[in-house]
């Protein structure tokens, strides 16, 4: 049985960091695809960044570049994301999500994925 577990969550103020994790269980990272995803109220749940399953350099949405560092621990079976400079904006539920994926062009649609976690709330006040 595959589960994904998010901790990290929280309230910070702006400008402040954040580290989330996603622990692992069910599978390992090779054949798997990671990403982390976030979804505000009344919004769309959208792509954050991603992880190809052979590793390399993490893929981002425009919204986290420069900001928001991914990264993953074989050993411990956990992905995290690192989330710097926080705003306001980036206060929403965010899930990791895992999947074999075909092609690196999926890697950003969330339909791609077949496992999920149940989220960690992140909240930024200014």
């Amino acid at each position: 049985q595959v589960q994904l577990v998010e901790f990290g969550g929280g309230l910070v103020q702006a400008g402040d960091s954040l580290r989330l994790s996603c622990a692992v269980s069910g599978h390992t990272f090779s054949s798997y695809t990671m990403a982390w995803f976030r979804q505000a109220p009344g919004k769309e749940r959208e792509f954050v960044a991603g992880l190809w399953w052979s590793g390399g350099t993490p893929y981002y949405a425009d919204s986290a570049k420069g900001r928001f560092t991914m990264s993953r621990d074989k050993a411990k079976n956990t992905v995290f994301l690192l989330m710097n400079s926080l705003k306001v904006g980036d206060t929403a539920v965010y899930c990791c999500a895992s999947a074999v994926i075909g092609t690196i062009a999926t890697i950003y649609t969330g339909e791609s994925y077949k496992y999920w976690g149940q989220g960690t709330q992140v909240t930024v006040s200014s």
